[in-house]
């Protein structure tokens, strides 16, 4: 076993998943003006420290996914936020992409950035504590989209990206996500992501990608959020894993979903049903933003100095994700 294929492991032994708050600054103000809290790198902090603090840390969630300024800042007790992390008994990670920016040749498509300077970068975050790092690709379907140059141009920054990541230690997450934004139906999702996937693990092979030593973090196969025709929780299980057996080579050890706006029931639903079917080897769990965060977020925002109370709602949604995982969930087990 390789070392980072022992690092992947680990990050998904057991039902543990990942929390991935590595929200830009720009993405963490929306958030936090969503609730009224005025969004400063103190309070930035503290909403992440609470989390990452939180007890439910230690038995749910095996990484945490950091962001430029959080994996440089210290916790209140005058510790860096990986050894924070690392003392919880989680591994840190974090978000090296630079952002999706236009593509050019295609109008209403994006092209993830960051590569110039990413060695570096990266040698300074080893350097910092984080094992495991994150690249996010997205495509957007409609009728001519994602073409083939976002399918293609993606794809290859994502293996680049992830070729450097390997030749630093650490594990890369692959994140290609299609956007469920937009009235496609779940068939079109399942083509396109299986598409998107394919061309992906093309370019990590061309790249000589260790596949043992990757996470993979897709999309569910879902219609698209303004799609008349939504489909069942059975039947998103059941189109996900057929579009994974179909996509992904076997020497993956894991893949963790994306909630890519799904609510926080219906992420944790959907993921326990998926386990409940999978005649995989692959691991199958959860790397979740706003469907861990977010009903913590709206209490903790009421009295942002309620510690306890906003780290027992965390537990739980990060304990209903772990059962998931393990396809023991049950709507019962909510209240």
């Amino acid at each position: 076993m390789t070392e980072l294929n022992s690092i992947a492991l680990k990050i998904l032994q057991n039902g543990k998943g990942i929390l991935a708050a590595d929200e830009s600054t720009a993405t963490m103000t929306k958030r936090l003006e969503a609730v009224k809290v005025s969004s400063t790198a103190e309070n930035r902090l503290l909403f992440r420290e609470i989390l990452f603090s939180a007890s439910g840390m230690t038995e749910f969630i095996g990484g945490v996914i950091l962001y430029d300024e959080t994996i440089k800042q210290e916790s209140s007790k005058k510790n860096r936020i990986p050894e924070l992390i690392s003392n919880m008994g989680s591994i840190a990670g974090i978000k090296v992409d630079t952002g999706a920016k236009k593509l050019a040749g295609s109008e209403n498509e994006r092209i993830t950035e960051g590569l110039d300077g990413l060695r570096e970068r990266l040698n300074e975050y080893y350097k910092l504590g984080a094992k495991f790092t994150k690249w996010r690709g997205v495509y957007n379907i409609s009728k001519s989209h994602p073409s083939k140059l976002s399918i293609h141009s993606n794809a290859h920054a994502l293996a680049r990206y992830s070729s450097l990541v390997q030749e630093c230690n650490m594990v890369p997450i692959v994140e290609p996500e299609v956007l469920m934004d937009g009235d496609h139906s779940a068939k079109e999702c399942y083509e396109k992501t299986s598409e998107v996937i394919k061309k992906c693990f093309e370019e990590l092979i061309i790249h000589k990608v260790d596949l043992k030593g990757i996470i993979l973090k897709p999309n569910m196969i879902l219609a698209g959020n303004k799609s008349k025709n939504q489909i069942s929780s059975e039947q998103v299980a059941k189109l996900t894993l057929e579009c994974l057996k179909n996509s992904v080579p076997s020497e993956v050890p894991g893949i963790a979903f994306l909630s890519g706006g799904q609510s926080e029931i219906e992420a944790t639903e959907n993921l326990n049903l998926i386990n409940k079917y999978n005649d995989t080897s692959f691991i199958m769990s959860y790397s979740y933003g706003r469907a861990l965060q977010q009903t913590a977020l709206k209490f903790w925002s009421k009295d942002i100095n309620n510690i306890e109370g906003t780290q027992k709602i965390f537990n739980h949604r990060a304990k209903m994700n772990t059962l998931a995982a393990k396809a023991k969930w049950s709507k019962e087990l909510e209240n």
